[in-house]
């Protein structure tokens, strides 16, 4: 193993599943990843989740967080202010094969989803006294907590790796694409692959690197219009195929917090990456 100096470019935290992030200067980790990260989610009448996979106007839904209240913009909608200490009813909601408690945010916002996306929706927030555990065949012994994330707490990328993609592409795209919580500056391209742990603040900040992350459409969606393509995927299939998920591609690393729960990262930080080769 070898260690290598990195330096937190970017840091992103989605507040709503699959839409829009925001970009941040700095933010507290929790013990689910990011504070608030995917704290909300957008359902179905029966309560299973939606995504830009089948919705890809979901990443024209822009959410600011304020002192007391989120607020989420899109094209041709009044502001939707919801309070971050009010949430109504509890409800029984799936996101992947997982059964969670969750709130209702009432019938405000689930007028407001469905009119957006024009299809029955409605908003819900995560229970913080529901556990939801990332998969124990990659964090092993590590219990990692996650809310309404696909697997992970969090999702760890390079600027390297995505200039390497965007050499390949006629049109470069954003790391929007690809929905990071942390970027990563100081790494070759796909260098986050061989990371076991990344070490901040003196090591008081320890985050774990567990398995790489899996691609689907949405990086061919364009965040900026929703118009959906083929040519990230396309890019991606030409050297991406990773053999440790049976030939699926992937791009950027799904991490887990073993220290750190409570401090602070912000860009700029610099850390150690120890690197498995």
């Amino acid at each position: 193993m070898s260690d290598r100096p990195v330096t937190l470019a970017a840091l992103h935290l989605y507040p709503v599943k699959s839409c829009a992030g925001i970009t941040l200067d700095a933010h507290e980790l929790d013990t689910t990843g990011l504070d608030l990260d995917r704290a909300w989610m957008v359902v179905d009448e029966q309560g299973e989740f939606l995504s830009q996979r089948e919705l890809p106007r979901m990443a024209l839904i822009r959410p600011t967080l304020r002192a007391s209240d989120l607020v989420l913009r899109a094209p041709g909608m009044l502001a939707l202010h919801l309070a971050l200490d009010a949430v109504e009813q509890p409800v029984r909601v799936r996101v992947w094969d997982d059964e969670v408690a969750a709130f209702d945010m009432g019938a405000l916002a689930a007028q407001w989803c469905s009119d957006f996306l024009g299809r029955p929706a409605r908003l819900v927030r995560f229970d913080p006294d529901a556990q939801r555990l990332a998969d124990k065949h990659w964090t092993g012994a590590l219990q990692a907590p996650v809310q309404f994330s696909d697997s992970f707490p969090l999702l760890v990328a390079s600027t390297a790796s995505l200039a390497e993609l965007n050499r390949r592409l006629a049109a470069p795209v954003s790391m929007q694409r690809f929905r990071p919580n942390l970027v990563l500056d100081g790494l070759d391209a796909h260098g986050e692959d061989f990371i076991d742990e990344i070490t901040f603040d003196d090591g008081a900040i320890r985050l774990r690197l567990v398995k790489p992350c899996s691609r689907c459409g949405v990086p061919d969606v364009d965040p900026d219009s929703a118009a959906t393509g083929h040519a990230v995927g396309d890019a991606l299939a030409a050297y991406r195929a990773d053999a440790r998920l049976g030939g699926a591609l992937t791009f950027g690393m799904n991490a887990v917090i073993v220290e750190g729960a409570g401090l602070r990262l912000r860009t700029g930080m610099l850390g150690q990456a120890r690197l498995t080769f």
